[in-house]
């Protein structure tokens, strides 16, 4: 990868990081309101979870942009962290942040998948044990 091209990466991932920290600082949305209706509080309590689980994603993303900015600076940007090949250029234009190849991508979504079903069967026996 050239310097120009990896200077370009390296732009678009400040500016990236910029942008997520400004999101993240927002955290009014957070913020648990009391009402004297429960149907208000139940409304409070899903815009509340789903901010939780937005500033989750956003955070982690943060993450991941980070992550690319150190593999910029040691110089292991555009190489998959898990088998070592070059990430084609086509997908670090499209996710920037990338650490995976397709191919690494693909197998730890699906280990991921697996892991998230497996925990939904524990939290399944939970509930019914109640």
């Amino acid at each position: 990868m050239t310097r120009t091209e990896l200077a370009k990466f390296k732009q678009i991932l400040e500016t990236k990081q910029a942008e997520l920290a400004r999101v993240l600082r927002n955290r009014e949305a957070i913020a648990i309101e009391k009402s004297a209706d429960a149907l208000d509080e139940v409304q409070h309590a899903a815009e509340r979870e789903l901010a939780i689980r937005n500033l989750d994603r956003e955070s982690g993303l943060l993450r991941q942009v980070k992550g690319g900015l150190a593999r910029i600076d040691d110089g292991s940007y555009g190489v998959c962290v898990h088998c070592e090949e070059d990430i084609n250029p086509k997908r670090l234009a499209a996710v920037p942040w990338a650490q995976y190849c397709i191919s690494c991508q693909e197998l730890a979504d699906r280990r991921s998948r697996e892991d998230d079903a497996e925990d939904g069967s524990f939290e399944e026996v939970l509930v019914n044990a109640a």
